[in-house]
């Protein structure tokens, strides 16, 4: 079923996972609702299910530009939203993030919780009892939140000049960025004229929709393709001509229901609605009475520093072979990713999706949480029971594409190609099998905005990733085009100008009425406002090295592909995501154990050459990630303890049109869920990987090296297979060696004194061989080495990472 929701329209579907079939739709209020509706167009008469898009009108009386933009009078704001910082770039630039030099980044204050139960070493225990308290923050009560936001100034656009202090190397693209930043102050100036704001502009699910009142329920929709339309459903038994809904000049359909006799809804709570003939889903009506709606208790959680992003799905959550439900992820998987150490989760395949197997990135419905996990209600209980554990709850948004659908998605929805995208070639992905939207249309930006706008108030999510950004920013959309960092790759007449200013909007938006929120871009660009980017070539790395020997592997081409960033550019860095484990790709640890992973993980058997490389691999592969690669990390769900095999969602058999056919996997859920009972059992060495995530992630909460004040790379030998850093107090040493450990190896570090093993990666509770002594105590002397100005002496067992915590400050004492 897919739910309606007062003011929105939200399409949900059964858990199938194929387009065809039987697509149930749920329709929800503002005090908005859903329902079917019939709409009549030039060419031919068709049935549309209403639900896709939302708008603000504030008055009868709308004025309309030559390019069609409905513009709604009212006052100049002086609250508008913007920074000189939304044009700063990032690429795979010339200059590394971590260099050989020393940085510093600003401090903030640690914040979150951190567990005991997994720590070897008497160090760590000690970071951790410091970092214990749980601290969230909340501007206002929860509860008053949404009105509060509406009283929230935003700042005027800057003047857009800072950039060129941040990059001067961007001075000779000046023309390009001048002529965007322009149209975008452009655009902000013209919703402040004719909107009053980005804030009330994006509001546009009150006015679109269905609406509730306490005299009935209003439905509008923007349809101006549509010849006519009507309202059907259970309500008025699906009779065309009972409720005929009536056009406005700027194609704004409209119908007033009025409440009942008794003063009951005109539309029951819970009732169908069902376009008749050829649209083959249910819509439900979704409005529950005040008493049984979802009620926010617990406050948003501060926005990390440090970003441990534990990115998830939940229909595939359960270890069984099932869909999950909002329910059972709450109560079985979020106080595991607390357990684990993650301070972030990031949900896939929240907004309604009509096929299963897309992972929730072809859009159907933009404002539905998708059905298949359970009501609206209760993803609202699953966010506040993870803000309850002190997690940041992020939002994987799909706003570069949407769903080809033609019966239950946005396409051809009042009968033309053009309503929200590009008509022709241009408005259709050919390798996603997409709609693409039209960014410079007034209506598009009003339902892109209120859409981000939405997630954020009413369902308390704490910022998005952002899916597809590179897409979004390109006419060619990355296809077949190799971004080497060469800036003329990314100004020019291949940009979509028109996108860029959207992605400015939506996130002077997000960070003007919600400064805790977090925007994450999934693009090798950065910059527009984004807080991170995602550092993608990172993966790509991982896997090319994964094909080659280990006698191939650089040392110093691994610290320039985690490195390669500007400073003052922010990455979430990942060893792998969802793309890595899907069919057709490979995992990490597929790629290190392979075949041998089902017959030799058990730790009472005897192992393998290819599992002891696979597991100790595994570890400093993510370590070293987390270490250099970003101010963020990554991980998707299982991944933390090598999952084996990959996802594949339920399919059946397929007849091509071409005759070619398609063999399916019988629907069989069996290997789209996460068996996280392997990384439990004890017995097994896929615990070993978890534990050590797990000392990995509190490591991180103890002292925030991600984003630490002090950075420093000392060593990169190619012969010794050697990688030595420095982050805050601690000291990494990998050994990459496939075969030599070296004993009395010196270590620079810059700081006197004494040093202890906070992490060991050759630990036996990590699935190590036990080569080092925890208890060991290793002191400073003075000398030069590697650039810096004493060392101390180690152990580095083959294939291991230690890392080394000062414990007392020479020079304190």
């Amino acid at each position: 079923m897919v739910y309606t929701l007062p003011g929105i329209r939200l399409n949900t579907l059964p858990p199938i996972s194929h387009c065809g079939g039987d697509r149930r739709t749920t329709v929800a209020a503002s005090t908005s609702t859903n329902l079917s509706v019939l709409f009549r167009k030039n060419t031919l008469t068709r049935k549309f299910l209403a639900g896709r898009s939302v708008y603000e009108f504030e008055s009868p009386s709308f004025m309309v530009a030559a390019t069609e933009k409905v513009l709604v009078p009212g006052s100049q704001s002086d609250a508008s939203s913007s920074t000189e910082q939304l044009e700063a770039l990032g690429t795979d630039a010339k200059d590394s993030k971590i260099s050989q030099n020393e940085v510093s980044l600003e401090e903030e204050q640690l914040d979150g919780t951190t567990e005991k139960d997994f720590v070897t070493s008497p160090v760590l225990v000690e970071d951790i009892a410091a970092t214990e308290e749980v601290r969230s923050v909340s501007l206002v009560e929860i509860g008053k939140e949404s009105a509060a936001i509406r009283q929230m100034p935003l700042p005027p656009p800057g003047i857009g000049q800072r950039i060129y202090e941040i990059d001067p190397l961007l001075d000779r693209h000046r023309e390009h960025l001048e002529y965007r930043y322009s149209h975008y102050k452009k655009i902000r100036e013209a919703i402040d004229k004719y909107e009053g704001g980005l804030e009330a502009f994006s509001r546009g699910y009150e006015k679109l929709g269905f609406t509730r009142s306490e005299t009935g329920i209003t439905y509008r929709e923007w349809a101006p393709g549509a010849k006519s339309a009507s309202l059907i459903g259970d309500f008025n038994n699906w009779n065309p001509n009972a409720d005929v809904m009536t056009r406005d000049e700027f194609g704004v359909w409209e119908i007033f229901l009025p409440n009942n006799a008794d003063d009951s809804p005109p539309i029951p709570h819970g009732s169908r609605v069902k376009a008749p003939g050829e649209i083959p889903y249910n819509g439900i009506y979704y409005d529950p009475p005040e008493e049984e709606r979802y009620v926010f208790q617990h406050p948003r959680p501060k926005k990390p520093k440090s970003l441990r992003i534990y990115e998830a799905h939940v229909g595939m959550s359960s270890t069984e072979p099932m869909i999950n439900t909002y329910a059972n992820f709450r109560d079985d998987v979020l106080p595991r990713i607390k357990k684990l150490g993650y301070n972030a989760v990031q949900l896939m395949a929240i907004q309604e999706h009509s096929y299963y197997a897309s992972f929730g990135y072809h859009v159907t419905n933009f404002f539905a949480p998708s059905s298949r996990c359970g009501t609206p209600d209760d993803l609202k209980s699953m966010i506040d029971k993870a803000h309850e554990l002190g997690l940041v709850v992020l939002m994987d948004i799909v706003h570069s594409h949407s769903s080809n659908n033609t019966l239950d998605g946005l396409n051809m929805f009042d009968g033309t190609d053009s309503h929200y995208f590009h008509s022709g070639e241009r408005g259709y992905h050919w390798m996603w099998d997409s709609r693409l939207f039209n960014y410079g249309h007034w209506e598009v930006l009003r339902y892109l905005l209120s859409n981000a706008r939405w997630w954020l108030d009413e369902y308390k999510f704490d910022g998005f990733r952002f899916d597809g950004v590179t897409s979004m920013m390109y006419t060619h959309h990355g296809l077949q085009v190799a971004f080497t960092g060469n800036y003329n790759e990314y100004f020019g007449l291949t940009t979509d100008v028109d996108a860029v200013v959207y992605l400015m909007l939506v996130n002077d938006l997000i960070h003007g009425l919600f400064p805790e929120a977090i925007s994450i871009g999934e693009d090798v660009y950065g910059g527009v406002g984004f807080d991170y980017r995602l550092h993608m070539a990172i993966a790509d790395k991982w896997i090319e090295l994964l094909k080659l020997r280990d006698e191939d592997w650089k040392m110093g081409d691994i610290v320039h592909t985690l490195t390669n960033r500007r400073w003052s550019e922010n990455c979430v860095a990942y060893a792998e995501s969802h793309d890595q484990a899907l069919v057709g790709d490979k995992t990490l640890a597929f790629w290190l154990m392979d075949k041998d992973m089902y017959d030799f993980m058990a730790v009472d058997r005897p192992s393998t050459p290819l599992i002891d490389r696979g597991i100790a691999l595994h570890k400093m592969i993510r370590l070293i990630t987390m270490g250099l690669g970003g101010e963020g990390y990554l991980n998707f769900m299982g991944n933390e303890f090598g999952h084996p095999e990959w996802i594949d969602f339920p399919r059946a058999d397929q007849r091509l049109p071409d005759g070619r056919f398609i063999p399916g996997n019988g629907n069989s859920f069996d290997k789209c869920r996460r068996r996280f009972d392997l990384g439990d059992a004890e017995y097994l060495r896929y615990h070993g990987l978890q534990e050590f995530d797990k000392a990995m992630q509190h490591l991180e909460e103890a002292h925030k090296f991600m984003t630490s004040t002090h950075q420093y790379i000392s060593r990169k030998h190619e012969g010794e297979r050697v990688i030595i850093f420095e982050r805050e107090d601690l000291v990494f040493v990998f050994n990459f060696h496939w075969h030599n450990s070296y004993s009395d190896y010196r270590v620079g570090c810059l700081k006197p004194g004494k040093y202890k093993i906070a992490l060991d990666s050759d630990d036996p509770l990590f699935g190590g061989f036990g080569r080092l002594d925890h208890d060991a105590e290793f002191f400073t002397f003075e000398g030069s080495h590697d650039n810096r100005p004493r060392s101390f002496m180690v152990y580095a067992p083959a294939r291991t990472v230690v890392v080394y915590k000062l414990v007392t400050d020479a020079v304190s004492k």
